[in-house]
Formats: C-alpha cells, structure tokens, sequence
C-alpha cells in the first residue's frame, strides 16, 4: 500500500509543479503566490506547502531532490559516481510514457524548470540548497565505496554535485543542444578519476 501512496504522491506533485509552472510561464515568477498555485492545482495552500515548502520549492523539486539516503545509496554506485550519475540522469530524461504507449506531456517538465535556476535567483538558491543536501547524503557512500578520506569524500560529493549543476547551466545556455546526459558526461569526465582510486 505504501507503493501506490508513494505514486499518488508524486503524481500529485506533478500536477501541482505543471499548473505551477504554467503560471510562472504566464505570468512571471516573481507575481504569482502560492495561493494562485493551489486554485489552479485544485488543491489547498497548506498541501502545496506540505510538498514543496516554498514557492522555489515547487520548481527544484523532483524526484532527485526528496531521495533520502537508501535511496541515494540504491542509485549511486561509489565505485562509479559518475557513471551511475548520468545513468540516473538518463532515466529521468527518458521521455515517460502512460499505458498506451504515448509520450506524456510532462515530459518536456526539465526544461521548463530548469531555466529558472538560472533566471531567477531565488531558486538558483534553493536549487543549490538542494544539491548542498544531496552531496551530504553523497558524502559517506563515497567515503565507503571509493575507499577516500573523509575530505576527499567531502570534496568530491560537492564536485559531482555542483558539477552536476554546471553541467546543467551549460545545457541551459545551449538552449539544450544535445541531452542533459551529454552535458553531464562531457562535463564530469575529469571526475572519472574518482572510480580509479
């Protein structure tokens, strides 16, 4: 039962994140509350606060952004950080198709969200509060698994992180040229070497 709760959800905070997003398309960013989100979402303020935290919230969310750490630890292989990292990357930017086969709208959802990290400098904040949270849980898989020091662990959690998201702005400045996944692979080649200790 805890499975389809889990996917009700997350198919609700994708709902909320589309009508958000249709918004801040609209309308800008800076002019749309949280009480706007929830009329269009059909739901209530207090659930969107429940789910994203603030208004930042509802566009750096993703299924990246509420891993705890099980699940950092069943996704990123220590052993390859990196390549388990595109892997994941390139799951998620795999278009997502409903029972009949179809491409799902949300899909083209990366795009829409990630160009306001870069144009709105309160969610390039949040997001980068989200991969400071990310790298911690990053942290001791790297430390066990690549066999590194405790600074070396540190340091190259907050690499592969912040990397992860240069690599992100680079797509965006792009204006997505080749996949996400290309980006991630071409910019953290350098920190392959971590898979070699």
């Amino acid at each position: 039962m805890a499975g389809l709760r889990e996917s009700w959800r997350l198919a609700a905070m994708r709902t909320i994140q589309e009508r958000a997003l249709d918004l801040f398309d609209e309308r800008g960013f800076a002019p749309v509350k949280i009480e706007d989100v929830a009329e269009a979402a059909g739901v209530s303020p207090s659930s969107i606060y429940r789910y994203f935290g603030t208004k930042e919230g509802l566009i750096v969310a993703d299924e990246f952004d509420t891993w705890g750490q099980e699940t950092i630890e069943t996704v990123l292989d220590g052993r390859d950080p990196v390549g388990s990292l595109i892997e994941a990357v390139v799951a998620y930017e795999a278009p997502r198709t409903s029972a009949g086969d179809s491409v799902n709208p949300s899909a083209d959802i990366p795009w829409r969200r990630i160009r306001y990290f870069f144009t709105e400098p309160s969610v390039r904040l949040a997001a980068q509060a989200s991969l400071d949270r990310a790298s911690q849980l990053i942290v001791p898989i790297l430390a066990s698994s690549a066999a590194l020091s405790p600074t070396q662990a540190r340091v190259a959690a907050n690499s592969l992180a912040f990397g992860y998201f240069a690599c992100l702005e680079q797509w965006y400045l792009d204006d997505r040229a080749r996949p996400i996944a290309w980006y991630v692979e071409e910019g953290l080649r350098p920190l392959r070497e971590l898979s070699q200790k």
